[in-house]
């Protein structure tokens, strides 16, 4: 009997650890994908990865797309409010608007010089005041509204605009999706081993939706992260801040900043940055895993000054993934710095990048 309460205890115990393990489950870690064995096997794994990049790209573009229908639709709903309610504004106003151009408030400040005595003076300039200000109460209102539409429109027509852009760009991934299907399907029967093939493309796809992009995505937040606290090491690292009139400059060595990010995360403890002709290259691996960021540093004012990060170039584990998830990445994640960080009154006005060397030119921004 001792023994049947210890077991029953035992499970009291374990049921709540075995919930919360499932509540907090990790990515399903699949077996290793099958190398390609030759230049075939890895076209025809990257045109398959595309395909399943650039269709996740236009599931995330129809969505826009609704999203963007809907906020015309209301914009247009409450448009359709506002110039119900302006018409009564507009009355009021134009009310207000014809006392004066028929001089009717003249009359009114002509009377406060009629007064007869003191007290009679401040009655009158009391009723004269009182209606002065509702007048500009009422043109005030006016006005406002008035604005509100002029800006809803504008909005709208912006909105418009980005629908034109949305349904463009969704036209022309599905183009490219059913161009590449077209391919990869021509490629795979006319291999060796076509059911083989198709085999090693589900076993891959299913690698990289379950692991390759997690990965992916956990190097990028590391990145992101880590960039947060690069403009206090600019500023306690030596020589990294030069001066020179009303000009300013940052240099950062691409051996400094490998160990910034090392001290960072163990993440780099395998991943490194380089610098070369204008190009700034990341990569690393990790087990079975290699990713490499091909990509380059570009100065931006709005809405703040900046640098940022734009990646041109992708590789995991071989594989070139779309221009799509560059764009992505790049949109999801802030590699980039803000100058105004490092040194509060100067603006970044160039960035370049060689031999082993990110160089920032700054100047006054005041």
């Amino acid at each position: 009997m001792k023994a049947a309460g210890k077991h029953v205890r035992l499970i009291v115990l374990l049921v709540p650890l075995l919930l919360l393990s499932m509540l907090h489950s990790q990515p399903v870690l699949l077996a290793d994908p099958v190398t390609p064995e030759n230049a075939d096997q890895q076209q025809i794994l990257q045109k398959s990865l595309s395909i399943v990049e650039i269709d996740r790209e236009i599931e995330r573009v129809s969505k826009q797309q609704n999203d963007t229908q809907t906020e015309i639709k209301q914009l247009q709903d409450r448009l359709t409010e506002k110039q119900d309610q302006i018409k009564s504004r507009q009355e009021r106003a134009g009310t207000v608007i014809r006392a004066y151009y028929m001089g009717e408030r003249d009359n009114l400040f002509t009377i406060l010089f009629s007064a007869k005595s003191l007290s009679n003076l401040l009655e009158i300039y009391s009723y004269y005041e009182m209606i002065m200000d509702q007048d500009r109460i009422v043109l005030d209102a006016y006005q406002s509204e008035y604005k509100n539409i002029r800006d809803m429109q504008q909005q709208m027509e912006k909105s418009y605009a980005q629908l034109t852009t949305i349904k463009e760009n969704l036209l022309k991934q599905r183009e490219r999706v059913v161009a590449l299907q077209k391919e990869l399907d021509s490629s795979v029967a006319s291999s060796s081993d076509p059911e083989a093939m198709k085999k090693l493309i589900k076993e891959f796809t299913s690698y990289w939706e379950n692991v390759g992009m997690y990965e992916v995505k956990r190097y990028f937040s590391a990145l992101s992260s880590a960039m947060d606290d690069l403009p206090e090491f600019i500023q306690n690292k030596k020589g990294a801040i030069r001066t020179n009139g009303t000009t300013y400059s940052i240099d950062i060595q691409e051996k400094d900043l490998n160990e910034f990010l090392k001290s960072k995360n163990k993440l780099f403890d395998n991943f490194g940055f380089h610098f070369s002709d204008n190009k700034v290259i990341a990569a690393g691996e990790s087990g079975n895993l290699s990713l490499q960021v091909e990509g380059h540093y570009s100065i931006e004012n709005e809405p703040e000054n900046s640098i940022l990060f734009h990646v041109d170039k992708l590789v995991f584990n071989g594989l070139e993934l779309p221009d799509t998830t560059c764009r992505q990445l790049e949109d999801e994640f802030d590699l980039g710095f803000y100058p105004q960080q490092i040194v509060s009154f100067v603006k970044a006005t160039e960035v370049t990048s060689n031999d082993q060397m990110l160089h920032v030119k700054l100047k006054l921004s005041m």
